[in-house]
């Protein structure tokens, strides 16, 4: 499975963007999906993840109710809503992708690049 992440760039505090992942490979719709994040200095941190129906998501506590993760099998592409925008949510943002039942560790079998994501104050 190939990941492929975009929708990153430079917004200023109180904004949104959406990240997209568009993933390669026809199994798509049984995989796990996940957002991670790394800001610089800093370990790679779970973000948002989602099953492989949809109908099951996670978030970290810092960005409940500020972003949403959401998918569509159809295009075979894993979206990250992210609203109200904080300085502190600056990092690079990875897609990542697993097998199974989704999971907020770092144990996803598959990496995107990443995309940067910047929040001015």
């Amino acid at each position: 499975v190939e990941l492929v992440e975009s929708g990153g760039g430079l917004v200023q505090a109180g904004g949104s963007l959406r990240l997209s992942c568009a993933a390669s490979g026809r199994t798509f719709v049984s995989y796990a999906m996940g957002w991670f994040r790394q800001a610089p200095g800093k370990e790679r941190e779970f973000v948002a993840a989602i099953k492989w129906s949809g109908g099951n998501t996670a978030y970290t506590e810092s960005v409940k109710g500020r972003f949403q993760i959401s998918r569509d099998n159809a295009k075979n592409t894993v979206y990250l809503q992210m609203n109200t925008l904080k300085p502190d949510d600056t990092a690079v943002y990875y897609c990542a992708a697993r097998r199974g039942l989704l999971t907020t560790s770092l144990n996803y079998d598959y990496w995107g690049q990443g995309t940067q994501v910047t929040v001015s104050s």
